[in-house]
């Protein structure tokens, strides 16, 4: 036996020492101020009652026994998870400051380190959302002059998949693209063609980041990450990813220093500079180079892949249920023809098409665990204290496919935002974008995203897959961080 077999045994069993002690100690600290749940062990907690591939439906089937609000050990940390619309609501709303921190869990502290406005807690995150707000409505957020970018790269989109002459192709690179260059000319001031051999490459980088973000694996790094440090995975690759991505952003930030005219900013990071060098004499100011960095970040990612997974789902299901496709496209004829552009305001007379685009985001469920809360103080929550700096974990989807609230939860329903008139019906049950202090910024830029893109690909073609639809399989490909679904060929048919 050679002498590092011995020393990594006991390596072992230290590192499985100091593993109990804490357990025990969180344990006995957090004994009687949390809520109850399912029994733990020690080192692993509740990770054996843990469907890896769906922790979303392990969690809501917990609930069923312990009650909407319990808590669950990830390893040797406790979390309090939350579910139901009602507790949702008394957490997410009535609470709001109360658990608007974010908590860093282990991949997001790699990712992140509590900077950026998507991963930042207290002061921090009121001085960067409350900034990312103004300035995104400024540059257009919700208004005419978005709208009109997005239309005008609907058009490059269209021609596109026609240039693919009825060839069958996969489409979730072209609309990563088309919604990666929205977002991108609010952020940097530019778009890329979608030949661009750099777009490409941030699009795979990003695909590959949530992709990573997603799987099992993570779950585990999570739990163990002193363990997994010392392991291959996706926790290493994600390290990599960001670094390049970041690599790309500082340099797409020199260039905006270099050239900066204050007087007339030409997009977020000009204005985040411009707000830096008036703060740049503030102690507690959060504007400076890394928050800059992070958050440019964030909402390249947020920006890019939420919109353009949920379009890749919503071509998906067209294309399995082609009688709801033949609704939308008698919408467009009725209401917008084939000459002109579709425009926001023809949603309104659209209920069927904004319907559709409502249940496409409830029934995917694309983020079916919210992004982890955090107890901003001790605070008492339905006869439970629930100390400060406490991992809080709201389930979206138990919400969004809760039986008592849709009439079909498990299948894509347009009737669910449908009321017996046929006219659109809102739902206080919808939570796509999650509710309360930290729902998401981007939602109003989103939601015109999703409908013009979506009526202008539809005003144009007919989407079929290349195998029979009925073979097509609307269960996700991963769910974690996002859900992702599978991946077909379509055929873009002239219509």
């Amino acid at each position: 036996m050679s002498f590092g077999e011995p020393l990594t045994a006991l390596l072992v069993v230290l590192l499985s020492v100091l593993l109990l002690v804490r357990f025990f100690r969180n344990n006995q600290r957090q004994k009687g101020r949390l809520p109850p749940g399912p029994p733990a062990l020690p080192i692993i907690g509740n990770l054996f009652q843990l469907d890896f591939k769906a922790p979303h439906k392990s969690l809501i089937k917990l609930s069923e026994q312990y009650g909407p609000v319990f808590t669950f050990w990830f390893g040797s940390c406790p979390a309090v998870v939350v579910c139901g619309a009602e507790a949702m609501r008394e957490a997410l709303i009535d609470h709001g400051y109360d658990f608007s921190g974010r908590y860093l869990i282990p991949i997001l502290k790699r990712i992140a380190d509590g900077y950026g406005v998507a991963f930042s807690s207290g002061e921090r995150w009121k001085q960067l959302r409350r900034f990312t707000l103004s300035t995104l409505r400024n540059f257009g957020m919700g208004k005419k002059s978005i709208e009109e970018r997005i239309q005008e790269e609907a058009q490059f989109l269209v021609t596109s998949f026609r240039n693919k002459k009825g060839e069958p192709f996969i489409p979730n690179f072209l609309l990563r693209g088309a919604t990666s260059n929205i977002i991108c000319s609010i952020t940097f001031g530019k778009r890329f063609d979608y030949e661009d051999k750099q777009l490409f490459w941030l699009m795979e980088l990003i695909a590959e980041i949530i992709g990573s973000l997603s799987s099992p694996s993570i779950q585990l790094y999570n739990a163990f990450p002193r363990i997994m440090d010392f392991l291959p995975g996706p926790h290493r690759t994600i390290s990599q990813n960001i670094t390049n991505l970041r690599n790309f952003l500082a340099k797409t930030i020199q260039s905006h220093k270099e050239t900066i005219q204050k007087d007339s900013p030409r997009d977020y990071i000009d204005c985040f500079l411009t707000k830096m060098d008036e703060e740049k004499d503030e102690l507690n100011s959060e504007f400076f180079h890394k928050n800059l960095l992070v958050t440019t970040q964030d909402l390249f990612m947020a920006g890019t892949e939420t919109t353009s997974t949920t379009l890749c789902w919503a071509l998906q299901i067209l294309a399995k249920y082609p009688e709801v496709q033949e609704k939308i496209h008698n919408e467009i004829d009725d209401v917008i023809g084939s000459h002109r552009r579709p425009a926001i305001q023809d949603r309104v007379k659209m209920p069927y098409t904004d319907a559709v685009i409502y249940e496409v985001q409830r029934y995917i469920d694309i983020a079916p665990i919210n992004l982890p809360h955090m107890a901003t103080s001790d605070v008492n929550f339905r006869g439970y204290l629930i100390p400060k700096g406490m991992h809080v974990i709201p389930v979206l989807s138990s919400v969004l496919k809760d039986n008592c609230l849709w009439e079909s939860p498990e299948s894509f329903n347009a009737s669910h935002f449908l009321d017996e008139n046929g006219c659109f019906k809102k739902s206080e049950h919808f939570l796509a974008f999650s509710t309360g202090k930290r729902a998401c910024p981007g939602e109003s830029l989103a939601h015109m995203e999703l409908f013009l893109f979506l009526t202008t690909l539809l005003q144009n073609f007919i989407f079929k897959t290349v195998i029979d639809r009925k073979d097509i399989d609307t269960s996700p490909d991963l769910c974690g961080f996002l859900t992702i679904p599978r991946v077909y060929k379509f055929y873009a048919i002239p219509c």
